[in-house]
């Protein structure tokens, strides 16, 4: 992937998550409100997740425990299907925060060893931003619940949070285009 690639995509991403927030769409606001229970959400996104991390296991060098391959992989393949019946309480949140951590490598990757550009940093913020919050949602995930709580309690704060994801949205889409 390239450079500009990997900040456009962090761009749109942003700017698909946050206009419809601005715009107070009350059709988004239902369905995030219900995606932390959500078991479709669960099942797509954790399912994504999970086989995205299974690929990855199975495809390890020999110098990242490769020999090891397929004991890890059916290992970490039991857990994900014993999540869905031992653990399905905000399963669809676990799924998004692996779908984040597993999307962040290609993005970083992207970026590595390239200190050309000092627009890199405004791309890779957003996504270190993301891992963090993926890494804290996947140890607490009904803090998610929480926020969207706390984000619907005021139309102000939805559109102010919408605001603020939309409008770095839009940096991230131009500046990708100044590589």
């Amino acid at each position: 992937m390239s450079l500009t690639v990997a900040t456009l995509v962090t761009g749109l991403l942003l700017l698909a998550a946050g206009l419809p927030l601005l715009l107070n769409h009350a059709g988004y606001a239902a369905v995030l409100k219900a995606f932390p229970r959500s078991t479709a959400a669960a099942y797509v996104l954790f399912g994504a997740g999970a086989a995205w991390f299974l690929y990855a296991i199975w495809h390890l060098s020999p110098a990242d425990f490769g020999e090891y391959r397929t004991y890890l992989f059916i290992g970490f393949a039991a857990v994900a299907v014993l999540s869905f019946k031992c653990v399905p309480d905000f399963l669809a949140v676990r799924g998004l925060a692996t779908l984040i951590l597993m999307g962040a490598m290609p993005l970083l990757d992207a970026g590595f060893m390239n200190f050309e550009h000092a627009q890199i940093v405004l791309y890779k913020l957003a996504v270190y931003l993301a891992i963090s919050a993926a890494i804290w949602l996947g140890a607490q995930p009904w803090r998610l619940r929480d926020f969207f709580g706390w984000l619907f309690a005021r139309p102000g704060r939805t559109r102010g949070v919408g605001g603020a994801l939309t409008a770095y949205g839009v940096l991230l889409s131009i500046v990708a285009f100044t590589y």
